[in-house]
Parts: structure tokens; C-alpha cells; sequence
């Protein structure tokens, strides 16, 4: 196994429901469960169990083989799954923003009753969104310390996270911060603000990323965000 290989086996390994980050993983990827277990010559219903933690906690061998397959998957498929996971390889969180990702994914409507959000912009997207974790930023250390190369650290293993923006005065900030970018977080909430900008709405609805906003502190968040 490479490193990210090995990182992946590992959270399924010390997860406290590893059938739930085994389908995490899968889901990542992108491949059905039929495609996998076609892949492994085993039944779907095998792959559920497991996926359901109706079956005993999976062994070394059943991990390894579980990664390898979609791993070679997405490689026959072009591999950009891989790529991506490569490109936001986990360094430790700087000073100025968390991550985390989640042991299971949730949708963007549940996330949004999670921190009592309030929905400012494109609210149609979130029932069909898939958010695998968060990175709470702080934003004027961003937007001021922050180089392009850097920029990528934010998303942890994925873009299909939320960013969670804290220091904001109007909110264009950081939303032109995410126009510009290369690469787009699924979801935008900011901290404590009342009003929002105009131009920051407007960017939201150009990139068809909902915007939401929140009056619970970072330590707050954390606790609602860090169990799931």
C-alpha cells in the first residue's frame, strides 16, 4: 500500500463504525456498490452488511482488499478520484483553520439543522448534497496569509466540504476568495453576520454554491460537527 492507501485503511481500522467509513470511502470514490462488488466477486448484500455494521468488525484482509478495488476502479475509470485525493493530501491545520472530515457523509440540508444555519442563497441545492467534512477558516488570515500553493490544504481529503468562515465583516471577502479559486468547497457558511453582502450573494448564485450563515461560535460548532 502507498500512504494514501494506508491512510485510508487506517481510519476504517480505528474508526469506531467501520462499516460507516468503509462507505464513506466508497461513496468518495464514487463507485456504487454494485460496481464493487462485482470488482471483488462478492454480493452486494455482503458489501451492505458490512457498509451497516451488521457484520463484525471487517479484518486487515477484507480493508486492504476493499482499498485496492477502488483504487484500481477509479484508475480504470481515469483515475481522478485519486488525483484529487493526492492534491488535498491532510497536512496538520495551520493556526488560522480546522479540519475535519466526517466518519459518514450528510446532506447539506442536515448540516444546515446542525448549526441552526440560516439559508441566504441557493437553498434548492442542499437536499442533494453530499458534504464529507468541514474547515472552519479564519478569514482576514486567510485572505491576507494564504499563498495559491497553499490553498488547497484547506479541503483536506475533498472538496465536497463545507467552509466555515469566522472574522467576516460583510461577507465578500471570502467569497471572492472562492470565486478566484481553482477549486470550490460545496458549501459556504459565515459567522455572525446579520447582513449579508450583495456582491457576496451574487457570487454564490454565479457559483451555484449555497451561502449560509450561523450564530454559533467556533467552539460551538465544533462540538456539533466533530461526533458525526
Amino acid at each position: 500500500m502507498d500512504s494514501l492507501q494506508e491512510r485510508i485503511a487506517g481510519e476504517i481500522t480505528l474508526s469506531e463504525t467501520p462499516g460507516g467509513t468503509m462507505k464513506k470511502w466508497r461513496e468518495l470514490f464514487g463507485i456504487s456498490q454494485v460496481e464493487l462488488a462485482k470488482y471483488l466477486k462478492i454480493s452486494t448484500s455482503t458489501i451492505s452488511d458490512y457498509e451497516g455494521n451488521r457484520r463484525s468488525s471487517p479484518g486487515v484482509g477484507v480493508i486492504k482488499r476493499l482499498i485496492n478495488a477502488l483504487f484500481v476502479i477509479d484508475e480504470q475509470k481515469g483515475g481522478e478520484v485519486i488525483k484529487n485525493l493526492q492534491k488535498f493530501s491532510k497536512d496538520e491545520s495551520g493556526s488560522f483553520y480546522f479540519i475535519h472530515d466526517f466518519t459518514a457523509p450528510i446532506s447539506g440540508i442536515d448540516f444546515a439543522r446542525m448549526i441552526d444555519a440560516k439559508i441566504v442563497a441557493n437553498p434548492n441545492y442542499l437536499d442533494s448534497m453530499k458534504l464529507f467534512g468541514y474547515t472552519l477558516i479564519d478569514s482576514l488570515r486567510v485572505i491576507l496569509e494564504i499563498s495559491p500553493t497553499e490553498y488547497p490544504r484547506l479541503f483536506g481529503t475533498t472538496n465536497e466540504r463545507a467552509f466555515i468562515f469566522d472574522q467576516v465583516s460583510t461577507g465578500r471577502s471570502p467569497m471572492v476568495v472562492v470565486r478566484v479559486a481553482p477549486i470550490k468547497p460545496k458549501l459556504v457558511v459565515i459567522q455572525n453576520l446579520d447582513v449579508v453582502d450583495k456582491l457576496a450573494i451574487k457570487i454564490s448564485q454565479i457559483e451555484h454554491i449555497p451561502l449560509l450563515t450561523t450564530r454559533l461560535n467556533a467552539e460551538e460548532l465544533k462540538l456539533r460537527l466533530n461526533n458525526i
